[in-house]
């Protein structure tokens, strides 16, 4: 339910929330850990522009939505099923160390990624290294999520919410930018993505280094009853996991709802994302320009970044007056205008305003989730949930892809798909805010 508050001064607001992040930037705990994220992340998108130039800008084949559907399936559907389990040990593990341990893990096969194309070795043994490095992305998330609540103030994780996922997110989209930069100046092939996995794997190991920095017991968990084993852990994940389930439905509603929510949101985006790919190789560019159609894809994602940013800077703002639940509403219902708005067109320009919309709407809805289950759920089963989150997360994605290679065409055009996710988003705005308390 939404806290109804008198509305301040937009002057005084505006001090609070100046206040707000200079307390937070002032405390080393927090700054920490928001660095281990800035690294990961700026390394996540170096190493995804790599992938998407192997597998959809690669000027030996002719992607299709069923290629980029399969990429997907491979690369997040086996962390669907491990994750739940790796929610399990980030409530019994050192979150320090996971973070720690599992960025150094992404060096090492970061390396193995960038010779197995050098080698030009069947590409299956490719996603197979590159599946591994995705799955520790996710739990590494997981855990970043899960310790944010350690090291800020409960009245600060609006603020903390705006900033330190926003802030990784434009990491990671900088971080594709010095993909396509790359892409520009050397020529497409094996070489260049090998030059950027390396690059990437480097960043890793930076990351790693980061998170050594911090306390060992910093960021919990704080209990760790008995703590068993690794063998002993995987045998009770299945009961724990039910247990972490029954305490959203029983002890966490509004937590479960904003999940509902947020995970509807991430399939119309994992629709709109294919469709911009499709556009950008076939509609806005020569289809044998893969370059041409790369920097325009690098564009929307720039666009989109910025977009990230600014529902940073106004997410903590609307929140005070709309509340939470106010303004997720107003996210997902602006979506379904501006999306067939813009999208309809099919033309580079209105298709480049959307992704910078979507940036907005899509961050400020996962800013409001993400206080809502840090506020909702107890510390012991934050971990479990956060997992849940992320396998939810890529189950839309893969989900929205694979829809969209059933109907989209090659070309991206499809006025069916634009105003399908419209009601999606429409469908869900709705029914989110007629929630049961």
């Amino acid at each position: 339910m939404a806290i109804t508050r008198r509305p301040a001064p937009i002057r005084s607001s505006q001090s609070a929330d100046r206040a707000t992040l200079r307390a937070l930037l002032g405390t080393r705990d927090f700054r920490r850990l928001l660095t281990v994220r800035l690294v990961s992340q700026l390394s996540d998108g170096v190493f995804q522009v790599s992938l998407a130039s192997y597998v959809i800008f690669s000027p030996e084949r002719q992607a299709t939505p069923a290629d980029i559907a399969s990429m997907l399936a491979v690369l997040l559907l086996p962390f669907s099923v491990v994750g739940p389990f790796a929610g399990v040990l980030l409530d019994r593990w050192r979150r320090r160390q996971v973070l720690y341990l599992g960025n150094l893990a992404r060096f090492g096969l970061g390396l193995a990624t960038a010779a197995l194309l050098l080698g030009r070795a069947p590409e299956w043994l490719f996603f197979a290294s590159a599946l591994l490095v995705t799955a520790l992305n996710r739990f590494i998330l997981a855990g970043l999520s899960a310790a944010l609540p350690r090291v800020v103030e409960p009245a600060q994780l609006v603020t903390a919410n705006a900033l330190s996922p926003t802030a990784g997110t434009i990491a990671a989209a900088c971080g594709g930018g010095v993909g396509f930069l790359v892409h520009q100046v050397l020529p497409p092939g094996p070489s260049a993505d090998a030059a950027l996995v390396t690059v990437a794997a480097a960043l890793y190991l930076a990351a790693s280094l980061a998170a050594r920095r911090m306390a060992p017991d910093l960021l919990g968990p704080e209990h760790h009853p008995d703590r068993p084993d690794l063998r002993a852990a995987l045998g009770r994940a299945g009961h724990a996991l039910v247990e972490g389930l029954r305490h959203l439905v029983k002890e966490s509603r509004p937590a479960l709802h904003a999940l509902a929510a947020v995970t509807a949101a991430r399939f119309c985006y994992g629709v709109l994302i294919v469709t911009v790919l499709m556009l950008s190789r076939y509609t806005f560019n020569n289809p044998a320009d893969s370059q041409a159609g790369l920097a325009t894809l690098g564009t929307a994602l720039g666009l989109s970044a910025v977009g990230f940013f600014l529902a940073a800077v106004v997410s903590p703002w609307f929140t005070r007056r709309l509340g939470l639940t106010g303004w997720m509403v107003a996210c997902l219902g602006s979506a379904a205008v501006f999306v067939p708005g813009l999208g309809l067109f099919f033309t580079a320009g209105p298709a480049m305003a959307a992704a910078l919309l979507l940036g907005v709407v899509t961050q400020g809805t996962k800013i409001c989730a993400d206080t809502i289950v840090q506020n909702a759920v107890e510390d012991d089963y934050r971990g479990r949930v956060f997992a849940l989150y992320d396998v939810l997360f890529n189950v839309a994605f893969v989900a929205a892809a694979g829809v969209t290679a059933l109907v989209l065409p090659l070309n991206g055009r499809s006025a069916g798909v634009v105003l399908g996710v419209a009601a999606v988003y429409g469908l869900s705005a709705a029914l989110y805010a007629r929630r049961p308390a």
